[in-house]
């Protein structure tokens, strides 16, 4: 139990419930989230706390009521102090949404691992048979029933239209609404006649009536994610309602790249390479896969991996071709829904045809779908640094990863060659430089995520039993190998290094009063005023790093080479990555190799306080270590060379009390600035609340 109130009956035979109590509880864990989050120790404030009587409102299929909300703390911390006037007392409005349950007649549809879902709803049955499973989990889809139920194709009882808020500007709305509509292509493709609609909520509409699906632009104090969320019928997998929010400032964030790829002097030209028409293009993208969400489909974070972007719900980096020294933008993001789309929709919401076994229909489009080699990746086996699976990427492209990396690299050497303030939009602070380099500087951050996965990667499917393709198989040792000799190239000095012209113009700072992500999405300086580039270039090279030498891959480095000794293992990774960092380099880039060279030790000296890394892995890492250390007493060069290599020698050479004390910097490694939106977990650093149906 919730809560509890009084009930009192009223003359006309009504019930009158007094849900203040209710609305004023901290329904969300807020206070609890916030210490999570480090913001200090929070507490509800009642005297400070109401219910706001204006968005007490009453619609056809719901009720929506809505608390101000007021946490107290005495010692406030955190980020907090940037966005609320006082941070000792934070002020929330919570809404509570009561939905009408539909009625009986939609017939749910059971999960399949194979198809892209998004999370189930879940049933137990403890008093099921022994030939029955006790869970059940039901897939979340709205109701779509054809006019003509035996028609292949026909016209829909019934649409589903989702509604774009009228407060995004005129532009921004325009593209979001031709990415939206993409969908309709899918639910063509299954035989549903406009079936699905995207339209602009119209002048007279309430946004939380629940009888809109609404797309929502929304601001926040930082570039937050975006979301696509349903409310759902939870005896069913009913869809009751979508709703999608998009954030305003990941539209600027595009900008900002492709600014700094190309030049603000190109916005407005209309041309391949205009940013501004770039961006719209992201748009689309963004508003595509969030409507998915809200559709019922998870991510498919292989969908750039094969038939030509095979879906909308991957995770778009722009493709961007080099010809000669210019960079082409006309392929740069796809238009409509790909075709594990069309197949993940079709699966969905499609009908057998007349006289077929659902189930067994449903099935054979799974099967045909990975008989035709559609991959499915989702945020499982995709988003931990160690992960084994090597198609689970976030914004890279292709199914050669190490060939794209070098395509990345190539465009990041053109676009860092004539970077400068010209490429700032006009009137623009000089210190913005600062803030555009960031992204260009480590334009390959994720392809160089996709390249490590190929490393002790293992392919595998969510196969069900008896469908052929249950069996995970290891990444080719070729083709592991060619993808260290890639990252090993990533940690090149000259790879990292800048041009003193550029170097010159970075040093720029900031005067005033500067936006919060201007403070965040900087590199960090150990230099007061002047641009960092060894930190910043320790930075880049950590991303290498630490995706190398995770824990599981190092332990899966040491399994597979057991099973076959023509394997990469896990001591000749590391003798590569050794051998590769220890000689010193020349003139300016030699200052570079050392801060690579130590942050490579500091990463062995951490992974071997790692709990995960197994007894044999630690062996290797251990002997690495120390071997490490002996070509660094011979590494030559200058009195600072031989110094600095004398010292990470005798600390990685000697007992463990020195590399405990080397991994002691781990806990404040050079710190990446985000590239994701700001916030993975949520906007108060826990998972993101479900919309609880009130029946």
């Amino acid at each position: 139990m919730v809560w509890a109130g009084e009930a009192t009956d009223l003359p006309d035979g009504g019930v009158s419930v007094d849900i203040s109590g209710f609305l004023l509880r901290d329904a969300v864990d807020i206070a609890a989230r916030l210490k999570r989050g480090k913001a200090g120790a929070y507490k509800l404030a009642p005297a400070l706390s109401y219910v706001d009587p204006r968005q007490s409102l009453a619609f056809p299929d719901n009720a929506e009521f809505e608390a101000v909300l007021t946490f107290q703390s005495d010692d406030p911390g955190g980020a907090l102090g940037r966005i609320v006037p006082d941070a000792h007392a934070v002020t929330l409005a919570i809404h509570h949404s009561f939905v009408r349950l539909p009625d009986a007649d939609f017939h749910p549809r059971g999960f399949d691992p194979r198809t892209g879902t998004s999370a189930q709803v879940i049933r137990n049955d403890y008093a099921a048979s022994l030939d029955q499973p006790i869970v059940s989990r039901l897939v979340r889809r709205f109701r779509l029933e054809k006019t003509d139920a035996d028609a292949a194709r026909s016209r829909v009882v019934k649409p589903i239209v989702f509604y774009v808020d009228r407060a995004a500007p005129e532009a921004i709305r325009t593209a979001l609404i031709e990415g939206a509509r993409w969908w309709a292509q899918a639910f063509d493709a299954a035989g549903y006649i406009d079936a699905f609609r995207v339209e602009t909520l119209p002048e007279d509409a309430n946004p939380m009536d629940a009888r809109y699906n609404i797309i929502a632009w929304v601001h926040r104090a930082t570039r937050g994610w975006s979301t696509g969320t349903t409310v759902v019928d939870p005896r069913t997998g009913e869809i009751v309602r979508g709703v999608v929010q998009l954030g305003s400032l990941r539209a600027w964030q595009d900008r900002l790249i492709f600014d700094g790829l190309i030049g603000a002097a190109h916005e407005g030209s209309g041309a391949a390479d205009d940013p501004l028409e770039l961006v719209r293009a992201r748009l689309r993208q963004l508003a595509v896969h969030e409507v998915g969400h809200a559709l019922g489909l998870a991510h498919n974070f292989a969908g750039s991996t094969y038939a030509g972007r095979a879906s909308v719900m991957d995770y778009p980096a722009p493709l961007i071709r080099v010809n000669g020294e210019k960079l082409d933008f006309s392929n740069a993001y796809a238009t409509g829904v790909g075709a594990w789309d069309k197949f993940a929709i079709n699966w969905l919401y499609g009908a057998a045809p007349k006289g077929a076994n659902e189930a067994a229909w449903l099935d054979a489009l799974a099967r045909k779908a990975a008989d035709d080699g559609y991959r499915y990746v989702s945020d499982g086996d995709t988003r931990g640094v160690g992960d084994a699976q090597p198609y689970g990427n976030m914004w890279d492209n292709g199914d050669d990863a190490v060939a794209e990396l070098a395509n990345v690299l190539a465009v990041r050497r053109i676009a860092l060659a004539r970077l400068g303030p010209e490429n700032l939009p006009k009137g623009s602070p000089a210190a913005d430089l600062r803030r555009m380099i960031v992204p260009i500087y480590l334009y390959h951050r994720y392809q160089v995520t996709a390249v490590s996965k190929l490393i002790a990667g293992v392919d595998y499917r969510y196969a069900v039993a008896g469908d052929g393709h249950d069996r995970a198989s290891v990444v080719p040792a070729p083709k592991q190998r060619a993808a260290l000799s890639a990252l090993i190239g990533t940690l090149d000095p000259a790879l990292l290094d800048l041009p003193d012209r550029l170097l010159a113009q970075l040093s720029s700072v900031q005067s005033g009063t500067p936006d919060p992500q201007y403070e965040i999405e900087l590199f960090p300086s150990n230099t007061a005023a002047p641009f960092d580039l060894p930190s910043a270039a320790e930075t880049a090279a950590d991303q290498t790093l630490e995706a190398l030498l995770a824990p599981e891959r190092l332990n899966r480095l040491v399994e597979q080479a057991r099973v076959d000794s023509g394997q990469l293992s896990l001591a000749e990774m590391l003798d590569k990555l050794s051998a590769a960092l220890a000689p010193a380099a020349r003139g300016r880039e030699a200052e570079l190799r050392r801060r690579i060279r130590a942050r490579y030790a500091v990463r062995l000296a951490t992974v071997m306080q790692d709990k995960h890394l197994s007894a044999t892995a630690l062996g290797v890492v251990r002997g690495a270590a120390m071997r490490f250390g002996e070509r660094l007493r011979s590494c030559g060069g200058d009195a600072t060379e031989t110094d600095v290599c004398a010292y990470l020698a005798a600390m990685l050479t000697g007992p463990q009390a020195q590399l405990r004390a080397l991994a002691e910097p781990v806990a404040t490694p050079p710190e990446i600035p985000p590239g994701a939106p700001i916030g993975e977990d949520d906007w108060l650093t826990g998972p993101v609340p479900t919309r609880t149906l009130h029946q």
